[in-house]
């Protein structure tokens, strides 16, 4: 297949085009407008491969995207282009809802003006993948349920709400106009090429910097953890496999408490790389004020795309966590520019 995958220099993004070109049955175009959280060094290790190729574009530039369909010969779209940190979001929800909807709609209308002008036995073999995220659920109580495909949206932030917006017309462009879509929702991801405003690669890069690890509110809130190569081996699955007009809930059976995962990380550190003084990394946490509308608990049931596509996820919590920071122990040139250009460290998101 020929890939068209969105935001492709992104986190999650950028896991899925290494996978796909590194699996050689693929060629990946990855289309990307490397705003602040794309990262260009995170394709290094495929940057050269003859599948893999690089468009600088905007999804919202609906002329631009139609023209790279047409000379890529376009056999799939995998839309992961979002805006995704929540605390940016409250700061300024239009970044949210120009890109996660508007871009998306834009997005929708060129594929969709593709897809007509294909053979009809192209057009039954095309797949749009739009890929989500849990929160479009809203939160759950600590104590019981857990997000299913058939879950009522209830977003809480100016994200969430964006991406469960964008969600809606994704499948309202599939039951309208016939677009042969796919969709799937996932818990909070992690693992390497972690942009370093998120949880977990905040948590360990400022506490090998000895600064201060801020947690929200008395640290409760739980999510459910997904190391990003086991989605993006699921998202494969579901691209390719995946039932037209279904979703797949894609999720790591690993729920923690934010504290649950700070500490975690203390504690592997305390193995991995001692501090100088002696002293334990738990020590560096501290409990700050509550973000608004900070949902409770986020629990992904997978349990349909482990029956339908076959997709099991491979790390446990605690592999994965061990495997993301001796990463980014073996990494710094990857994120001590980030870190050191981008991004102050003041802030602990809460969406992997």
């Amino acid at each position: 297949m020929r890939i068209l995958v969105t935001g492709g220099a992104g986190f999650i993004g950028s896991a899925v085009v290494r996978r796909l070109v590194a699996a050689g049955e693929h060629h990946v175009v990855n289309v990307d407008k490397l705003t602040y959280a794309g990262n260009l060094a995170s394709l290094q290790p495929i940057d050269n491969h003859p599948n893999y190729s690089f468009r600088e574009a905007d999804i919202g530039d609906d002329a631009a995207m139609l023209s790279i369909l047409r000379a890529e010969n376009i056999d799939a779209v995998m839309n992961l282009a979002a805006e995704s940190h929540v605390d940016r979001s409250i700061d300024g929800p239009g970044a949210f809802v120009e890109t996660n909807v508007v871009g998306t709609f834009r997005l929708l209308n060129a594929t969709l003006a593709y897809w007509r002008e294909l053979s009809p036995e192209q057009q039954q073999a095309f797949r749009f993948h739009h890929i989500s995220t849990d929160e479009v659920f809203g939160d759950l109580p600590f104590d019981s349920g857990v997000f299913t495909e058939t879950t009522p949206y209830n977003p809480s932030s100016p994200y969430s709400a964006s991406k469960a917006a964008s969600d809606h017309f994704v499948r309202a462009w599939h039951d309208t106009y016939g677009l042969p879509v796919v969709l799937s929702n996932c818990s909070n991801n992690y693992g390497p090429f972690h942009f370093p405003e998120k949880l977990i690669p905040l948590v360990i890069l400022n506490a090998l910097a000895e600064q201060e690890l801020p947690v929200y509110g008395n640290g409760a809130n739980v999510r459910d953890w997904l190391y990003v190569d086991d989605h993006a081996a699921a998202l494969e699955l579901v691209v390719t496999k995946g039932a037209v007009g279904e979703s797949y809930n894609i999720g790591g059976r690993a729920e923690r408490t934010n504290l649950q995962v700070v500490e975690a990380i203390c504690d592997s550190l305390d193995t991995r790389r001692p501090r100088a003084s002696g002293k334990r990394y738990r020590e560096l946490i501290r409990f700050v004020k509550d973000r608004p509308g900070h949902d409770r608990r986020y629990a992904i049931d997978p349990t349909k795309i482990e029956t339908e596509l076959g997709w099991r996820a491979t790390q446990t919590f605690e592999s994965g966590i061990a495997s993301t920071i001796d990463w980014y122990l073996a990494n710094e040139w990857w994120w001590e520019p980030i870190r050191a250009e981008k991004y102050s460290g003041e802030r602990l998101g809460a969406k992997g």
